[in-house]
């Protein structure tokens, strides 16, 4: 499937049809090689002198035996299939999928960078340190924190080192609290979180504009509440109004504010949490700083503290050290109340430099100018689509629009779900669907700053194509069939969760 042109509607897979794709089983033949070894004076050991018996084998790996050509061909006509930010529109709501400048891969190829082994002592790795304490002080600028740990290595794991660090700053004060508060509407990641971090949840709803509660957050407020995860603007694409007056309400009974940055792609030079009020931040440098995104990684979800947490922080960690001389040299610390590491090294560095990179690169000014075309854009779609769809909160939103299929599915029994997949037949990747719970078949669309006038405009006649398909005759029958030009068709997804494949035995037998 070929993206669209601007204003135009996709084109269908050119290469080879779903059926006609072999595996590379299917292209195996007993005694074919597509690997060449070179030859070295290492010897060669017996695995059983290497390797107990309790961990070796018992029968060989079910590789498939295929010539280098053939292996070659099949890849590349896989990677053919794959969407992606590069290919066009990728409007995945809460994900911030967002192009990735080509610039900031560069500076992460130099040999400089990539070629220091982790374990290098720091007096021959100055330049990666001194990377990283600039990159903390530059989220710490963007955040209004005070410190930084580079260690986890994506989102949830930010939320899981910013639950321990807010565990450890009560232990410190001889307070044994249970309770974590979420909005109804949070990311699905944050009760996960809350209980690894050996709380419990508490729950509050959203009011009739799409925010906390007040009423009902003040109800659950007392001194068993460590605090409150929050993103702003929320999981609904809102700015929460009375931020100021949650931190307030939170802060009175001795809790802590940790703020979900999945959503920080909004306020970028803007406003800060640390000014909201926030105690925890969590960043996604691959959904926030256009790092690669997806594919299983690698990501980075650094979290900055304020000043009363800094000595709680996970390392070590990187820091400036003042020569006599009046020079300075780098090198780590061990905060001194550490909750210990929760990632080897520094996390995923080179997902940091690029992360500085597109810091650098923008600026300041830049990085205000993202946040303000991201809103934009989402509010251009909130805007152009409301007559079509339903907008749940129908007020001016910030980096996203959720809408709703809620009145197409009544009318004419077209699902969020269906337009989803109708969209991959128009070209583009689907947005988030069924989510945030809190709204009935909820359509998440962020367009991000980095996709143009027409590429809005393209992917705004294919939500009005699709809605207007299911109205007439034997549209819906279409809708229900989509997509038509993938290389895998629509799958029955509850026959999927029931019957799950069985993987092999990794050791074989």
């Amino acid at each position: 499937m070929s993206p669209p042109a601007p204003g135009g509607r996709a084109q269908s897979a050119p290469l080879m049809g779903r059926a006609a794709e072999p595996t590379i089983f299917e292209l195996s033949a007993p005694g074919r090689r597509s690997w060449q070894l070179r030859t070295t004076d290492v010897p060669e050991w017996p695995a059983e002198e290497l390797v107990a018996a309790e961990h070796r084998r018992r029968a060989p790996v079910p590789l498939a035996e295929v010539s280098e050509r053939d292996l070659v061909a099949h890849v590349t006509r896989l990677s053919h299939r794959q969407y992606s930010v590069d290919l066009g529109a990728y409007p995945l709501g809460s994900c911030t999928m967002k192009y990735n400048p080509k610039s900031c891969d560069t500076v992460a190829a130099l040999r400089g960078l990539a070629g220091v082994h982790p374990a290098a002592p720091a007096s021959t790795s100055q330049g990666w340190l001194a990377l990283l304490v600039e990159l903390e002080e530059a989220l710490c600028a963007i955040t209004g924190m005070a410190a930084a740990t580079f260690q986890p290595a994506a989102g949830a794991a930010g939320e899981l080192t910013g639950l321990l660090l807010m565990r450890a700053y009560h232990d410190a004060h001889g307070q044994r609290r249970r309770r974590v508060i979420i909005p109804d509407s949070a990311h699905g990641t944050n009760p996960a979180s809350v209980s690894l971090g050996g709380y419990e949840v508490t729950t509050v709803p959203s009011d009739d504009r799409g925010c906390v509660d007040m009423a009902a957050l003040r109800g659950v407020l007392d001194g068993d509440v460590a605090g409150i995860m929050l993103t702003n603007p929320n999981t609904l694409g809102l700015f929460e109004e009375d931020i100021e007056a949650i931190a307030t309400a939170v802060h009175e009974v001795g809790g802590l504010l940790y703020y979900d940055g999945a959503n920080l792609n909004a306020i970028l030079g803007v406003v800060r949490p640390g000014d909201m009020g926030f105690d925890i931040v969590h960043l996604n440098l691959h959904k926030t700083f256009a790092t690669p995104h997806g594919g299983g990684g690698p990501g980075a979800g650094p979290v900055a503290v304020s000043e009363r947490l800094a000595d709680f922080l996970p390392g070590p960690r990187p820091v400036r050290v003042p020569e006599d001389d009046g020079t300075t040299r780098y090198g780590r610390e061990m905060p001194p109340r550490s909750i210990g590491r929760v990632h080897s090294w520094h996390g995923n560095a080179l997902v940091l430099a690029r992360a500085l990179a597109y810091i650098r690169v923008h600026g300041g000014d830049g990085l205000r100018r993202v946040a303000e075309r991201a809103v934009l854009n989402a509010n251009w779609l909130r805007v152009r689509l409301s007559s079509t769809y339903d907008v749940p909160f129908d007020r001016p939103c910030m980096h996203e629009v959720v809408l709703a299929a809620a009145t197409l599915k009544r009318r004419y029994g077209l699902r969020a779900l269906d337009v989803a997949k109708c969209l991959l037949d128009e070209g583009f990747h689907a947005p988030t669907v069924y989510f945030p719970l809190v709204v009935e078949e909820a359509l998440m669309v962020e367009p991000t700053e980095t996709e143009s006038p027409q590429t809005l405009d393209a992917l705004a006649e294919a939500f009005e194509r699709i809605a207007a398909a299911a109205a007439a005759d034997g549209g819906l029958d279409a809708a229900h069939a989509a997509p038509r030009t993938t290389p895998v068709g629509r799958l029955d997804e509850a026959r999927a969760a029931r019957t799950l494949v069985p993987t092999f035995d990794a050791r074989g037998g």
